[in-house]
C-alpha cells in the first residue's frame, strides 16, 4: 500500500495541470511503513490487541501545508485509496521547533480496511487549509484544535470556540500554558450568577514524592495468649 500511494502521487504530479509557481508535492510527501501489524498481534498480549488493531499501518509526513488539501483529495478519490473517512484530527505542540505544531490526520478507507496518520508540520501564524468541504466530520475537530491549540483553518465555515467559555483567553494545550490556567469561574451567591475571577491557589506548590510526610511510630508486635 506504501509503494501503492508513492506511486500514484507521483502519476498524479505528472499529470496534472498545476502552475509552475505551486510547490512540488513530489518533493512534499514523504512516506513511512509503520505496518507492522503481522508481528505486532502475533506478539501483542489480549489487553494491546485493541491498539494494534487501531494503529494506522502507514503515515504520510506532508512538508508543505498549502498542498494539504490538494494531498487529501486526492487520498479520499482515487480508485485504488478511497479514505472516505476523516476519523479524528489532533496536533501536537512542540515549542522548540520554528514549525511548533504537528497536525494529524487519521484517515480510513474501508473499501480497502486500511488506516493511515497524514502529519504536516506548521507554525503558529501560518492559516491551514479547512477541510470542510472535503470531509463534514472535519468541522468540529477543527474548532477543536483552534481552541485548544491556535491553529488557524482557512475556509472553516464557523471557526470558533468548541470547549471552552466564551471570551476564555488562550489555548490550553500549548506547552507554555499553565496547569492551574489564568482565570476560574464560580457561582456568586450575592449577585446570583457566574462570576470570573484570577485563580488563586490555596496552598504553595509542593514537591511530591513517594514516600510519607507523617512519622509511624513502630511498636513490637505483641504475642495474643
Amino acid at each position: 500500500m506504501v509503494e501503492l500511494i508513492n506511486q500514484e502521487l507521483h502519476k498524479y504530479i505528472e499529470s496534472s495541470q498545476r502552475t509552475s509557481s505551486s510547490p512540488d508535492i513530489g518533493n512534499s510527501v514523504s512516506t513511512t511503513n509503520t505496518n507492522a501489524s503481522a508481528d505486532a498481534k502475533a506478539n501483542a498480549s489480549a489487553g494491546d490487541t485493541q491498539g494494534a488493531r487501531c494503529s494506522p499501518e502507514f503515515t504520510i509526513r506532508l512538508k508543505n501545508v498549502e498542498d494539504l488539501k490538494l494531498v487529501i483529495q486526492y487520498l479520499r478519490d482515487h480508485s485504488t485509496l478511497l479514505f472516505k473517512q476523516l476519523t479524528d484530527l489532533t496536533a501536537v505542540d512542540y515549542p522548540q521547533r520554528e514549525k511548533r505544531f504537528d497536525l494529524v490526520y487519521n484517515l480510513i478507507s474501508y473499501r480497502y480496511n486500511k488506516r493511515m496518520f497524514l502529519i504536516v508540520a506548521v507554525d503558529e501564524l501560518t492559516p491551514v487549509p479547512s477541510l470542510c468541504s472535503l470531509y463534514m466530520g472535519a468541522n468540529w475537530p477543527e474548532r477543536e484544535v483552534w481552541d485548544m491549540f491556535g491553529i488557524y483553518f482557512e475556509g472553516h465555515p464557523e471557526l470558533r470556540r468548541i470547549l471552552t467559555d466564551y471570551g476564555f483567553e488562550g489555548h490550553p494545550l500549548r506547552k507554555e500554558f499553565p496547569l492551574t490556567g489564568f482565570t476560574e469561574v464560580r457561582y456568586d451567591e450575592s449577585l446570583k450568577r457566574v462570576v470570573t475571577e484570577p485563580v488563586e491557589v490555596a496552598q504553595e506548590y509542593r514537591s511530591f514524592d513517594f514516600q510519607t510526610p507523617w512519622n509511624i511510630v513502630s511498636s513490637p508486635a505483641r504475642e495474643i495468649k
